[in-house]
């Protein structure tokens, strides 16, 4: 059976210089990594777990009314949490109301990064969906949008990177890590697409995802926004290699609970060589967050059709005042002109039918303001917002 001892480092490090100072940096081995992957029968029971879930999840996901409208959400959750790895202090609803363009009391640097993140999220959806591969061009194209405004969009967006980066300290030479030299970024990134095509790889998808994550946080091709593309990659595999009909699975919310233990297993893989331990860690986030997003639709739904049934037994005509409710299950945070516009109906119609809600305790208003309120379905963002407060 392989060992971490018999693999030893992923890789081999480069003497270079920056700033007149001497540095090793890493250069990870092309992928699958050699000797093969030790798949025991406890490992292959894991990889059975991981798979069955993300089956169930694929499959919850089509008895909600609109599966888009549960990506709409999950997306946006995904957005506060891969950000908040990277330091910003945004919630879900903040991130709402700078889409409505309302105030939103966050740093508009903070929440501006967070909404890139979401703005990079659905074009790299709606290119997989027009035909184009799941290839560094994406990725290049993803991570433009990503750095295009805020924080960061000085840091070369939709580039590979020309300098020297590092991970941990105050500069390469008394840095953590510093990974591969900037002459060698674009032969690694082709290793690694050729990779993801399934070039040499006889793995399946979920171990294929494991080990492209850790070799691009490995070569950390971009000068900024690596840990938000390297994730975004899990879930685009998952999605573009048909493992999943709705990329619904994000690994941000377990990597941020474990967070030191995901650091140190990236750092056994490259001077270890112990992927195994790396590759149960991943499978195991995999199972745990796929049940985790089924109990979220399951309750979704649940609450859906209890508010709804709550609203029909209101005396008086209910129609509007479900026009009102369902759009706000599509969009949990909206003014009223918003309303309007989606559901046709007047202003005093909608704004009768909101009353009505609010009293019922189905919505509430966040913005306290004479003009321009702006109303939640909070239920719904309450159990969005689970494990999204800071850690």
């Amino acid at each position: 059976m392989t060992s971490a001892k018999q693999r030893g480092m992923t890789g081999r490090y480069e003497i270079t210089w920056v700033g007149g100072e001497s540095i090793q940096s890493f250069i990870p081995n092309p992928l699958p990594p050699e000797p093969p992957l030790a798949l025991d029968s406890r490992r292959q029971q894991l990889l059975e777990r991981a798979t069955l879930a993300l089956g169930r999840l694929d499959s919850v996901t089509l008895l909600l009314p609109d599966p888009d409208l549960f990506l709409y959400a999950y997306v946006r959750r995904e957005a506060v949490l891969s950000s908040q790895i990277e330091g910003t202090q945004s919630t879900l609803q903040q991130l709402l109301l700078f889409e409505l363009e309302e105030a939103t009391g966050a740093p508009f640097d903070e929440v501006v990064e967070v909404s890139n993140y979401v703005a990079a999220l659905n074009y790299g959806l709606q290119r997989l969906k027009a035909g184009f591969p799941l290839s560094n061009r994406l990725l290049r194209e993803m991570h433009g949008i990503l750095l295009s405004r805020g924080r960061g969009s000085e840091q070369s967006p939709g580039e590979f990177r020309r300098t020297q980066n590092w991970i941990g300290g105050t500069r390469p030479g008394n840095a953590l890590f510093v990974p591969a030299p900037p002459s060698l970024v674009e032969v690694c990134m082709a290793d690694l697409e050729r990779f993801l095509h399934g070039e040499k790889n006889p793995y399946p998808i979920l171990i294929k995802a494991a080990l492209a994550h850790v070799q691009f946080e490995t070569i950390h091709p971009f000068l900024d926004g690596n840990g938000r593309i390297g994730r975004l990659l899990i879930a685009f595999l998952l999605h573009h290699d048909k493992l999943l009909s709705q990329p619904l699975l994000y690994l941000s919310l377990y990597f941020k609970q474990h967070r030191s233990e995901y650091y140190r297993l990236l750092d056994r893989v490259r001077f270890e060589g112990d992927w195994e331990a790396w590759l149960d860690f991943f499978l195991e986030g995999v199972e745990q967050t796929a049940m985790n997003a089924v109990e979220t639709s399951r309750r979704l739904l649940t609450l859906f059709q209890q508010d709804e049934q709550n609203i029909r037994q209101l005396q008086g005509n209910a129609s509007a005042k479900l026009q009102v409710f369902r759009v706000l299950c599509e969009r949990p945070v909206m003014n009223i002109h918003q309303v309007c516009e989606h559901t046709g109906l007047s202003f005093p119609t909608v704004a009768r039918a909101t009353k009505t809600l609010v009293d019922l305790g189905v919505v509430r208003e966040v913005t306290k303001q004479r003009r321009n309120r702006v109303f939640a379905y909070q239920a719904y963002l309450d159990i969005l917002i689970e494990g999204t407060e800071m850690l």
